[in-house]
């Protein structure tokens, strides 16, 4: 499912000089007893995850496409970086759908939130807040406005059923509230982390709302754990890209661009930015994950990347099979002088910008290109990515010698916060 290309770098060691310490670190995740072992239940959840939720989530999104016409999506980190990024991936950025799916609870702009307030005024809205502790201030803060705007609007009992919260099993703030309210519920599971938690309720029920087939995301993320269930570096690309990444910095490259060529693609930019940086962050390590989409960013970024300081590599991720597709038209009297592209794949025209940039970065700019090719953006596709990211991830930081599943860093802005909000 997965092509991964580093022919275009210049590797000054072998990848299989790391074998020995990667089969190490293999087998410490399936004893489950490397750095954070608490937290890698996701290594086995597209086999073991609870089937009995997975069909109430369809129901609930088979209910949600059919009353609603916004679904707010309350959430900040991994609790919506996830599924937007796979809905917009799998249906791109204007999608031909009766139901609306705002992202909200991720910032404290008093603009935004206003404006969202008005932009649902008349429409039929249900809100899925999504918190293991229901204490995140961004999250927590609308989440207020969102239900007291659906109580005045419905009524109580009403509410309660355009309100579906996604938070910890058993306990917090958001559990218990809920549970008052009379809410309905799903898991946010206790041994995976926000940034690893899409395939679960956390991203499933936001998918499978947008009307994507999540029996076949899953199915994807399936066989990416088999494919990648292997230690040998010679045939797992997981492997390969974690260890890419750790000789890279080895060899000064200190920041890891991710590139696309789909505008569609920039939130799973962000979701990969979210997963390699608060995995890999810590203790004065890591490569700082950047992103830029081309062809756009060619014309801003581009001088930089093409010029600038070398201390950066590029990690394309590459579709193959567009979402949609056009035939350039010939005109007779060709003013614009473009009629050299008459009859070709617009799509064709992108993966010739691909080419000649890969060629102009490496070849005449001296940057390393790691190319990762997937197929399509099909919702097996997406769920094959994400496991590939994450198995990657887990071996590049252990790699480290870090942790990869905590965010200790994160905590000082929110004391710090909470201290200057008279909290604490």
């Amino acid at each position: 499912m997965i092509k991964l290309d580093y022919t275009n770098t210049s590797l000054k060691e072998d990848l299989s000089a790391y074998q020995k310490r990667v089969s190490e670190i293999h087998q410490q995740l399936l004893d489950k007893n490397c750095l954070g072992s608490d937290f890698v239940g996701w290594l086995d959840w597209p086999l073991n995850y609870d089937k009995e939720e997975f069909a109430r989530i369809k129901e609930t999104a088979k209910e949600i496409r059919e009353r609603a016409d916004v679904l707010i999506v309350c959430g900040i980190g991994g609790s919506y970086l996830g599924a937007r990024s796979a809905i917009e991936m799998m249906k791109g950025l204007y999608p031909d759908d009766k139901l609306e799916i705002i992202f909200s609870g991720n910032t404290v702009s008093s603009t935004y939130l206003a404006q969202t307030l008005k932009h649902i005024e008349g429409k039929s809205v249900y809100v899925n807040v999504i918190s293991k502790s229901g204490t995140t201030t961004e999250t927590a803060v609308a989440f207020r406005l969102y239900e007291q705007y659906l109580e005045e609007k419905y009524g109580k009992q009403e509410a309660a059923r355009r309100i579906i919260a996604t938070t910890d099993k058993a306990r917090g703030t958001l559990k218990n509230l809920a549970d008052k309210k009379g809410y309905r519920t799903f898991v946010i599971p206790d041994d995976i982390g926000g940034r690893y938690s899409v395939f679960t309720a956390v991203g499933l029920l936001p998918i499978a709302a947008a009307g994507l087939d999540i029996d076949k995301l899953m199915a994807g993320s399936a066989k990416a754990r088999e494919d990648f269930l292997s230690d040998d570096l010679n045939k797992n690309a997981a492997y390969q890209y974690a260890v890419l990444r750790r000789i890279e910095e080895k060899q000064g490259n200190t920041v890891e661009f991710f590139v696309s060529y789909e505008p569609s693609l920039t939130m799973t930019a962000e979701w990969w930015k979210q997963l390699y940086g608060e995995s890999e962050g810590k203790e004065g390590k890591g490569v700082l994950p950047a992103s830029v989409t081309f062809t756009t960013d060619l014309h801003s970024m581009g001088q930089f990347i093409q010029e600038g300081t070398k201390n950066f590599f590029e990690t394309t991720l590459m579709i193959d099979k567009p979402m949609e597709d056009l035939i350039f038209p010939a005109d007779e009297d060709n003013l614009d002088n473009m009629n050299y592209l008459a009859g070709k794949s617009i799509d064709w025209v992108n993966k010739m910008a691909f080419q000649g940039t890969v060629d102009a970065h490496f070849n005449t700019g001296g940057n390393d290109n790691i190319i990762i090719h997937l197929p399509d953006n099909s919702e097996f596709s997406y769920g094959y990515m994400i496991y590939f990211f994450f198995k990657a991830c887990a071996m590049t930081v252990l790699l480290l010698d870090v942790n990869p599943f905590n965010q200790p860093g994160v905590e000082v802005y929110k004391k710090n916060m909470f201290k200057l909000l008279g909290k604490i």
